[in-house]
């Protein structure tokens, strides 16, 4: 989708210009039949962003996803192996991004412990930087409209994998877990770079995902350190051409 735009410079000179903008719709997510959440996200690639949503909310096995389009935006019905999960926790929600807290009611719940990271990473800080360094060149939706999040799939050695691209950074993350699924691709001592802030939920989503290196374009929060400490997942941030932080355990 394209729209006209005024482009005005400090000197007040003006250009009429044509940019695309990033798609971004609701989609509901329906789990064994039950709506469980409607999500603000990029329609593409959302069978991918079914799967790791499933994974992240801690669901279970997710068999089979249909994408259904609406007349509003689209549908994704997804059923579990296992429904008991879900119908303990579903209820209606109202859009919001992929955050990994739909359908819990309370901050216990929202807190509660993650599962060690059993993998390990090899990667160095050059294997870092070099993906750094090669991720926009995998970011075609972010190239064309300048508002669109990515995460990648690294290898050890830097190169960059897979990639999802979404309006969300959380979206983008569990489309990533999600394509990895679908094509049966592991972590294999590489890590996931992100193109977005270190929030609590991307750090919770890599550990459901057995992600042993978590790498952040941006910086992270308080409560996203504490947890990957506590969880074993390797943080580093505020990866610029430049410098990198590493998080000391």
């Amino acid at each position: 989708m394209d729209r006209w735009f005024d482009r005005v410079t400090p000197d007040g000179s003006e250009t009429r210009l044509q940019r695309p903008l990033v798609p971004e719709v609701p989609v509901a997510i329906e789990i064994n039949g039950l709506g469980y959440a409607v999500m603000m996200a990029t329609p593409i690639d959302l069978e991918d962003f079914a799967i790791g949503f499933v994974a992240a909310e801690r669901l279970g096995e997710a068999v089979e996803v249909e994408s259904h389009a609406a007349e509003r935006g689209m549908i994704l019905r997804v059923t579990l192996a296992d429904p008991t999960a879900v119908i303990e926790r579903v209820r209606h929600r109202t859009t919001d991004s992929s955050c990994g807290l739909c359908g819990i009611d309370n901050l216990e719940a929202a807190l509660r412990p993650l599962p060690p990271v059993a993998a390990t990473s090899s990667a160095s800080s050059a294997a870092i930087f070099r993906a750094a360094a090669a991720l926009r060149d995998h970011q075609p939706l972010n190239r064309a409209t300048g508002a669109a999040h990515a995460a990648a799939l690294c290898s050890a050695s830097g190169e960059i994998r897979l990639v999802r691209e979404d309006v969300g950074r959380h979206n983008a993350f569990d489309k990533l877990v999600g394509a990895m699924a679908r094509q049966g691709l592991g972590w294999d001592q590489g890590f996931a770079l992100i193109s977005a802030r270190c929030s609590f939920e991307l750090v919770e989503k890599a550990v459901l995902a057995g992600c042993p290196l978590l790498a952040a374009i941006s910086a992270p929060t308080a409560l996203a350190a504490e947890r990957a400490a506590a969880a074993g997942l390797r943080l580093v941030v505020l990866v610029r051409p430049d410098a990198l932080l590493r998080a000391v355990p």
